[in-house]
């Protein structure tokens, strides 16, 4: 088929909070950001996602879910998105397990594309990890290719530091070489541990510590900061991908156990676990990065949560002295666009018949394509 001009990405995260809808339009490798928006999922709706992500829900619980989750994302299109300008979708979905490092590996993402197929009248290109993970990859970080079309920057090397519910790092050499040295892996956790303490704290009320307000209040417990440190995901080398399976509510759990046994109030929790979650990218840069980079670009909600930000940049000038940190913003990509647009590209690799992983940062034996399009 003729490659789109106009896609529509749409990326629902680990934090399983909203769908974020970005289109973009290309003109040969460049993108053009059209238009951004964001639909948050209703109280009932992400109730059933969270107990299918924690293995509450039947088999036929999760089927009517992914159904009314695709019926969900097309109205959403209805509503929101240039439908005339539309030519293809890239459809993420809600990724309920990742489990890419087990024996049988497997990755479950919820949504059936055929109702946006059908709504808007192109077609949707979905399910992207299985086809990396099919060859020997972890699935994941897929949004790599776009973090390198967008983000390099010759004779400098940039890491595009992703903060949404887990994080990941894509690093871009393009100091010496004609192609950009390019590394991309999971940090680890970044919103995800503070939106569950929030929830736990506010019986529910509150989703997320908005602005960082309670973790500013607060004061850190030092010690069990260095002890969280010593989890085996920070030390294990790329390739390496995680999510709500290691870093979720049962690892909250134990965290707060040890918070307890502190008898640490709710703004000393906030503060100890945002400590925790920017020491713990800092270390897999001083674990697992080749080289030192330039700058660091942040992207995802995290990146607009100024008491994780601070605490990110003291962490990581301890381990980089004088590295410079920006907002994926100052690059003409609002943080809540980064990810969606990744997955428009990735959606137009794969109706052009190209691939979309970096084998050598999933740890696939050979590049495929990704994704399977459904017609409308």
């Amino acid at each position: 088929m003729r490659a789109p001009r106009t896609v529509l990405g749409l990326m629902s995260g680990t934090s399983m909070d909203a769908v974020d809808g970005v289109e973009v339009r290309f003109r040969g490798r460049r993108l053009e950001l059209l238009r951004v928006w964001s639909v948050a999922y209703p109280a009932a709706l992400r109730k059933r996602l969270m107990g299918a992500a924690s293995n509450a829900a039947t088999c036929w619980e999760t089927a009517a879910l992914h159904h009314d989750l695709g019926r969900f994302y097309a109205d959403c299109a209805r509503r929101h998105s240039s439908r005339n300008g539309v030519e293809a979708v890239g459809l993420h979905g809600q990724t309920v397990f990742h489990g890419p490092s087990q024996r049988g590996a497997a990755t479950l993402q919820l949504g059936e594309p055929a109702y946006l197929a059908r709504e808007l009248g192109v077609p949707v290109v979905s399910n992207f990890r299985s086809a990396d993970m099919a060859v020997g990859g972890q699935g994941a970080p897929l949004a790599t290719l776009f973090h390198v079309r967008v983000f390099a920057r010759r004779g400098r090397r940039v890491c595009v530091q992703n903060l949404g519910g887990i994080g990941n790092v894509t690093s871009i050499d393009c100091r010496s070489r004609k192609e950009p040295m390019v590394q991309a892996f999971d940090t680890g956790p970044a919103n995800l541990l503070l939106d569950l303490a929030m929830q736990r704290l506010t019986a529910g009320r509150r989703t997320m510590d908005r602005d960082g307000q309670w973790a500013a209040r607060g004061c850190v417990a030092d010690d069990l900061v260095r002890a969280w440190l010593r989890h085996p995901f920070f030390r294990r080398p790329p390739p390496k991908s995680t999510g709500r399976e290691m870093f979720g509510a049962p690892y909250l759990n134990r965290l707060w156990s040890d918070m307890d046994d502190r008898q640490l109030g709710g703004a000393d929790r906030l503060a100890t676990l945002t400590e925790f979650t920017a020491r713990s990218v800092a270390l897999n840069y001083r674990w697992h990065l080749v080289g030192v980079p330039d700058e660091v670009v942040l992207c995802g909600g995290g990146a607009k949560n100024p008491a994780l930000v601070r605490n990110l940049e003291v962490a990581l000038h301890r381990e980089i002295p004088g590295i410079r940190l920006t907002r994926c913003d100052a690059h003409g990509w609002p943080t809540q666009a980064v990810e969606g647009a990744a997955f428009a590209l990735l959606a137009r690799e794969c109706l052009m018949g190209k691939p979309g992983n970096l084998p050598e940062t999933t740890g696939a034996r050979q590049a495929v394509r990704c994704g399977q399009i459904t017609h409308p």
